[in-house]
């Protein structure tokens, strides 16, 4: 329930990795439009009846924006029962209130991702509710590693989840964009900075992946004594980004427990 880009990207993942068949899927979105090309491009079932959608389902994924889930829930709440589950990728609503809008029962895995599920590299946090069964958590973990990697958590959790990689990608971009501006100021082109700036990122994090060693010691390899990296960090600790990266996760995990006590 809800077509935008990140239901769009786990569509797209259930797909590709045969969690389902085309014909198990049924998609709901407020856009005609919006259905309208999830229909021709995926070949899924589409309709705006949420209900009929809840009906039929026993897997029900809700992406909609915040301000809609009150009313969505409410309107499904009927036609769910202790058999289905319900997976929310919704920021900032929790667990307790989406029971409290239920009319019954219902299971309910709240789920915390961030955009690079897009390109199928995203990053999730699963918190299963009272009353999840372990084949709908295993469920749910295919789903999300179909775009990216998983991790369970407790709920308790996700307002940093939501500080860190939630917000963590545009504070990625931000890095990628000072990166070829400093590579756009020492003469370089800037499609070529961006390229290499972005590839760097890339590398530099697969690294750490794929490797398993500590973070510092990849840094150390890279850094030789009195050399041209070792004077980058000197510059980078001197401007405090240890401290900003720190603050900018702290201050995003604030918000996001502000914006969740609607509870």
């Amino acid at each position: 329930m809800g077509a935008g880009n990140m239901g769009e990207a786990l569509l797209k993942g259930m797909l590709q990795a045969g969690i389902y068949t085309k014909a198990e899927i049924i998609v709901t979105d407020i856009s005609p439009e919006r259905l309208e090309y999830i229909k021709s491009t995926y070949d899924v079932d589409t309709t705006k009846d949420n209900t009929k959608a809840a009906t039929l389902s026993d897997v029900i994924i809700i992406s909609v924006k915040p301000d809609n889930m009150k009313s969505l829930i409410e309107e499904i709440s009927h036609s769910l029962d202790k058999s289905k589950v319900i997976i929310s990728v919704v920021t900032g609503i929790s667990i307790n209130r989406m029971h409290l809008w239920l009319s019954k029962k219902v299971p309910v895995i709240r789920v915390m991702s961030n955009t690079p599920m897009i390109v199928m590299e995203g990053a999730t946090a699963i918190a299963p509710g009272p009353g999840v069964k372990g084949k709908d958590l295993e469920t749910t973990k295919k789903i999300f590693n179909s775009v990216g990697k998983t991790i369970i958590l407790d709920e308790k959790h996700l307002d940093a989840v939501t500080g860190l990689s939630g917000s963590g990608p545009a504070y990625i971009f931000t890095i990628i964009e000072a990166l070829t501006d400093g590579g756009v100021r020492v003469g370089l082109p800037r499609k070529a900075a961006l390229l290499l700036a972005s590839q760097t990122v890339l590398g530099a994090a697969k690294m750490v992946l794929d490797t398993g060693k500590h973070i510092g010691s990849l840094k150390d390899m890279v850094t030789s004594p009195g050399g041209t990296t070792i004077e980058g960090l000197y510059r980078l600790e001197e401007a405090g980004i240890r401290a900003a990266l720190i603050s900018a996760v702290e201050h995003a995990t604030r918000k996001a427990t502000e914006l969740g006590k609607g509870d």
